[in-house]
């Protein structure tokens, strides 16, 4: 320790102030090596502007990801205990976070149907009052990565009902 160190340490009442390392020299030289390691493959995942890239994302990891998050946010949609609203409040960050990184989360609820749209419908069912072919229910989210789909929508259509027929007229047609 050298003296200017020692004279900081004297300041602090003995119980606050901090040991020597116990560290040998050889202990010392490895650490100076892997903090130079460390340095070197941060400095070469840097990108063009000089910020970290990271590990490249799979996109399959982040589709998935992005769907347990709406999963998780759409039950605790209004919930009032205090501890769901608590994971709601984090949810809804984490949602934002991702928005901000070009993750879109889209829900397809109450939406307009229609066979030209990047969907997957998993099931059909006649609904009465409706007027045209309506998503009723999401089951997975469409999932885009800077604009790019990278998960399609998985939904449930809802059907008008003919007139002059009930759901169970039309159930029995369709079997």
């Amino acid at each position: 320790m050298t003296k200017t160190e020692d004279r900081r340490q004297r300041r602090h009442h003995r119980e606050f102030r901090i040991g020597e390392p116990l560290w040998g020299a050889e202990e010392r030289a490895r650490l100076r090596e892997l903090a130079g390691q460390v340095s070197a493959l941060l400095a070469a995942t840097k990108g063009p502007a000089g910020e970290p890239e990271g590990p490249p994302l799979s996109e399959s990891d982040l589709a998935v990801a992005a769907t347990a998050l709406w999963r998780a946010r759409k039950r605790l949609t209004g919930v009032k205990e205090r501890s769901a609203v608590q994971a709601s409040r984090l949810l809804s960050m984490s949602h934002d976070a991702l928005d901000a990184a070009g993750v879109l989360i889209q829900d397809h609820d109450g939406m307009p149907f229609d066979p030209g749209l990047e969907l997957e419908p998993v099931d059909f069912q006649d609904e009465p009052g409706l007027t045209s072919e309506r998503v009723v229910e999401t089951i997975r989210p469409s999932v885009y990565l800077a604009g790019r789909r990278i998960q399609m929508g998985q939904v449930v259509v809802g059907r008008p009902v003919a007139l002059g027929t009930t759901a169970e007229d039309a159930d029995a047609g369709h079997h």
